[in-house]
């Protein structure tokens, strides 16, 4: 309830059911814009579907392009070029071609308007933030987006890739009795875990950030606590990646890991901001 009580519009005092009144309005705009978004991306769907969402698992994808000439480039031969991927996916159901379309166009449309999302997000509570606190917020939503968007083309041009890459190419018994031939609906699903789940789990120096700044995490915590990070990022790695190859979780782990010592850099600047601030005001 304190955090309600500080929340306002320009200063004035709200009730409990003001506050939920403007936070419905929030989430109004939000929606308006995941489904003006959504609608656009419905009407190019057979663009999207062709170009983006089959993307990773089509042979002349930037991302094996790209590999395979780095590979030639530092004479490792073929060692970075992956094979093409042959997929051959079915719709089981009358409807199912139609119901995938609108989740493209839902998702993909969340995904476009996430900074709008954030930013009405970030209206709503920043009335309850004091001066102090706000200080350390300048582009908030700029980094929020950044970090997102950076996790999210990770996970589509890097890791997607090298995932459905495996899978497609796994094969049980010698024989050939077997052929991987998946739903449009399981690939989709895969694929969305992989955007969002990295998308979000790049924002972890962002969260570090904050909570560091609200005195809750420090950098000698953080320190304490790699070991343990370690153990979280491979469970994360593991979640996120649909494919249980080590190769996978491993290009999961290395830049969440990477992420966490960031974190511990930038909670040590901030905590040392702030004690440098203390000082002086106690002076």
């Amino acid at each position: 309830m304190a955090l309600f009580d500080r929340l306002g519009t320009k200063g004035k005092e709200m009730s409990f059911i003001d506050h939920l009144e403007e936070l419905r309005l929030h989430i109004i705009r939000s929606v308006i814009a995941v489904l003006v978004l959504a609608a656009v991306i419905f009407i190019y769907r057979d663009w999207v579907f062709d170009y983006i969402i089959t993307g990773p698992i089509n042979p002349d994808f930037i991302t094996y392009r790209v590999l395979c000439d780095l590979s030639h480039t530092l004479h490792m031969g073929q060692a970075l070029c992956m094979p093409p991927v042959q997929v051959s996916m079915q719709s089981t159901t009358f409807g199912g071609q139609f119901i995938s379309s609108i989740s493209i166009a839902l998702i993909g449309g969340f995904i476009m308007a996430f900074p709008y999302i954030f930013w009405e997000f970030w209206r709503f509570i920043k009335p309850a933030l004091r001066e102090k606190e706000l200080k350390g917020t300048r582009f908030v939503i700029f980094w929020v987006s950044f970090f997102f968007f950076l996790g999210a083309a990770f996970g589509f041009f890097l890791l997607g890739p090298f995932t459905f890459n495996f899978l497609a190419g796994f094969q049980l018994g010698t024989k050939g009795m077997l052929v991987t031939k998946p739903t449009l609906t399981d690939y989709f699903d895969n694929l969305t875990n992989l955007i969002l789940g990295c998308g979000l789990a790049f924002e972890l120096p962002v969260i570090t950030y904050v909570l560091t700044k609200i005195g809750i995490v420090t950098p000698k915590m953080l320190k304490a606590s790699r070991k343990y990070a370690i153990i979280v990022i491979l469970v994360v790695a593991a979640f996120i990646t649909p494919s249980p190859d080590w190769m996978s979780q491993f290009i999961v782990f290395v830049p969440l890991f990477l992420l966490y010592e960031l974190s511990v850099i930038l909670s040590s600047k901030v905590y040392k901001e702030d004690q440098a601030k203390a000082a002086e005001e106690w002076d």
